[in-house]
């Protein structure tokens, strides 16, 4: 069963004993690990919040909270030490601890940093990075949307930021001190759905051995993220269209129903009026929940945001005390001229790959691998105020020089792919191959060539 947990990294046994202990009696689900190489395996998506020792042998607790940020930038993180200065409480603070705890500690103090933090939010404002024209207009209207109690459902393809814009949304609203719990109902196996949702006593059902909070108890007072709503299952959606109107929830096996309070914000992938129609979602839910909605438009749709969300991901990922290595001009034109099918996700998986590429301070265009496996053979470039100078072209599979041409780079992706394209006699799987492209990319640019009246 999924439930809300709290993550001990300790590596002195008989302190980790003694946390575990004084966490468990005050009602909360820990789960207990020796090293930060364990803590990493152990971080599931019912990880709520993290305490974590500094000096331990292997990777440190500093290292290990960065590399949680990459991966969790949202989950609150606790450090304890016995070696505590203000300086280094000053450090843990700016590299994304919520709080700092100095050994020896009292077991009041630990419990109340517990409840201070289990569940809560601890992303930042700026983890919605906009720049593009379209991304902007939706932040203004999350930010009006957020100091209203309106349910907000979230459209959008897959990975293009839905749960961070939940979360901005949250974090801009008179809740954010409060819970922000996620859910990905498609995640969770359809019989086990209703109990993670709604909680369950001590003996409702086969297993239940001792009460559970549900999702929605858990994040009373503050807000419920049901991502990929669109994939519950239709009977399932009457009780939470119950839970929704009468604002109270009984849990499995109990008559006692629990007051809530509550901000609901949904998102989906599928196109849900087309659900309705098809019978697998219940129309009087969808208007409950569709009370304010927001499209988050595909990447390739908001390319301004590119460089920004690219740079912000390098910081993210780039957890050693070295300077963080920057992008190249080349490499940057390149990531902009992807069409990027799987979103921000694609883009967050190319930036590591380069990270690991990378052999010195920058990230050439070389270093950018996209989802295919291949990195880049096409003409290598040199970009200037927006636009670029040739230095060489793939002709019959060797690279050879060319006159310096400069050409906007649009015009320039063009030229060279109908070049290809007519060299290979409009074969366009072999076209794909020689630009490094994957055939659904090369249909996607072939379209939009076609949309603009150019004869492909």
């Amino acid at each position: 069963m999924s439930v809300a947990k709290i993550l001990v990294v300790e590596d002195d046994p008989a302190l980790q004993e003694a946390l575990v202990d004084i966490l468990t009696l005050n009602e909360l689900e820990v789960t207990a690990v020796s090293s930060a190489e364990e803590a990493l395996v152990a971080l599931d998506d019912d990880i709520a919040m993290v305490f974590s020792d500094i000096r331990m042998d292997g990777m440190d607790g500093y290292s290990l909270m960065k590399r949680i940020r990459a991966l969790k930038p949202y989950l609150p993180i606790v450090l304890m030490t016995a070696y505590g200065t203000i300086e280094q409480a000053v450090d843990a603070m700016k590299s994304g601890a919520v709080d700092y705890m100095v050994k020896p500690f009292e077991a009041d103090v630990l419990v109340q940093k517990a409840r201070a933090y289990f569940n809560r939010d601890a992303s930042l404002d700026d983890d919605f990075v906009v720049a593009d024209s379209a991304s902007v207009q939706i932040k203004n209207m999350a930010n009006r949307v957020a100091k209203s109690t309106a349910n907000v459902m979230i459209t959008g393809e897959s990975g293009t930021g839905k749960e961070v814009l939940a979360r901005y949304i949250h974090q801009q609203s008179d809740r954010k001190d409060q819970a922000f719990v996620a859910i990905n109902c498609a995640a969770i196996p359809d019989n086990m759905l209703e109990a993670v949702l709604f909680g369950y006593e001590k003996g409702a059902f086969t297993g239940a051995l001792k009460s559970m909070p549900g999702k929605f108890e858990q994040a009373n007072k503050g807000t419920i993220f049901l991502d990929e709503i669109g994939e519950m299952r239709v009977d399932l959606q009457a009780k939470l269209l119950r839970v929704l109107q009468e604002r109270e929830v009984e849990r499995i096996g109990s008559l006692q129903t629990i007051s809530l309070d509550i901000r609901v914000i949904s998102a989906s992938n599928i196109n849900m009026k087309q659900a309705i129609a098809e019978g697998r979602f219940r129309e009087d839910l969808f208007y409950r929940l569709n009370v304010f909605p927001l499209h988050l438009p595909a990447l390739r749709q908001r390319p301004k945001d590119i460089q920004h969300i690219a740079n912000k991901l390098l910081i993210r990922h780039s957890v050693s005390s070295c300077a963080r290595p920057e992008l190249t001009e080349c490499a940057m034109a390149r990531l902009i001229s992807h069409d990027w099918p799987g979103n921000i996700r694609e883009l967050d998986n190319v930036i590591q790959r380069a990270l690991v590429m990378i052999t010195g301070d920058e990230i050439s265009a070389s270093n950018i691998i996209f989802d295919d496996g291949l990195a880049s053979n096409e003409a290598s470039v040199e970009v200037f105020n927006g636009q670029i100078k040739e230095q060489r072209v793939i002709e019959s599979g060797e690279l050879t020089s060319s006159d310096d041409v400069t050409l906007d780079l649009k015009a320039r992706e063009t030229e060279l792919i109908l070049s290809v394209l007519k060299r290979n006699n409009g074969h366009r799987q072999k076209t794909a191959e020689d630009l490094n492209l994957s055939p659904r990319t090369l249909r996607y640019k072939l379209a939009k060539l076609k949309d603009q009246g150019i004869d492909v």
